[in-house]
């Protein structure tokens, strides 16, 4: 009886490593993620800094950067060894028509995309971007262009929110937003009351996430400073937004994609 009894702790504790090393084993570990912040419009101070920063995020989740201002790098053999691409303060038109529909089949493939800051004013002439992206750039305001706000917590059942406390008092550069689109999931909304230059009203969404056209994006609105990439709670809320992008897959698959 007591070498059954044995047998079976030991089984126990081999099933508990075994379920340890699968629960260790995600998406993340294997996931390689594009940073693309190509500017043909304003260029933000903040990119080498936000470069910077996903980096450590990745070495803190296991999850691999290459960065690039290179349109080139939208082909399908290229694109295919990535699982998400970050428009890190991109702006204006940075992709020609080709590349645009490579970035189409990526996303269709079951890719995944992220959005920060200025990434909402970029491409507005390719509708298919705009709808992704969920939301265009419409003003903000000025002298000064940061100023701190309160940020209220809409959905705090995500991996980009559930850190962050209910409403969140913080300096940034505060878009207004036009064509804002109804599928995006709302997250955070900002609260114009406790700051002066917002043109939205009481529903200000500011960060959000959907599944679209066959993959999955998230968008947040912050991250124009340079101190944001220093700052440990956006630093939460960019790193849930990018393993909400990477998903539960392993690699993109393009018999999915159907963009030509």
């Amino acid at each position: 009886m007591k070498k059954k009894k044995t047998c079976i702790a030991f089984g126990f504790a081999i099933a508990i490593l075994l379920g340890c090393s699968t629960a260790s084993s995600t998406k993340e570990s294997d996931a390689t993620i594009l940073v693309f912040s190509k500017t043909e419009g304003f260029r933000h101070k903040s990119i080498e800094s936000g470069i910077e920063a996903i980096r450590k995020l990745g070495a803190q989740h296991n999850f691999q950067i290459e960065a690039t201002e290179d349109a080139s790098v939208f082909n399908e053999a290229k694109l295919k060894d990535f699982l998400v691409i970050i428009f890190l303060n991109t702006t204006q038109d940075i992709l020609n028509a080709e590349q645009q529909v490579q970035m189409e089949r990526f996303i269709q493939a079951g890719g995944g995309f992220v959005g920060v800051h200025a990434a909402a004013d970029t491409e507005y002439d390719w509708p298919w971007y705009g709808k992704m992206v969920g939301a265009y750039f419409n003003g903000h305001p000025s002298d000064p262009n940061v100023r701190e706000a309160t940020l209220q917590i809409i959905d705090a059942n995500h991996s980009a929110t559930e850190s962050l406390p209910k409403d969140w008092a913080r300096a940034d550069e505060w878009y207004n937003y036009k064509a804002i689109n109804e599928e995006n999931n709302i997250l955070i909304n900002l609260d114009e009351s406790t700051y002066e230059g917002g043109t939205n009203g009481e529903s200000h969404p500011i960060s959000w996430y959907k599944e679209y056209d066959g993959g999955r994006m998230f968008f947040t609105g912050l991250g124009h400073t340079e101190e944001s990439y220093s700052e440990p709670l956006f630093l939460q809320h960019l790193a849930g937004g990018i393993r909400y992008a990477i998903g539960t897959g392993t690699q993109v698959d393009y018999s999915r994609a159907y963009s030509e």
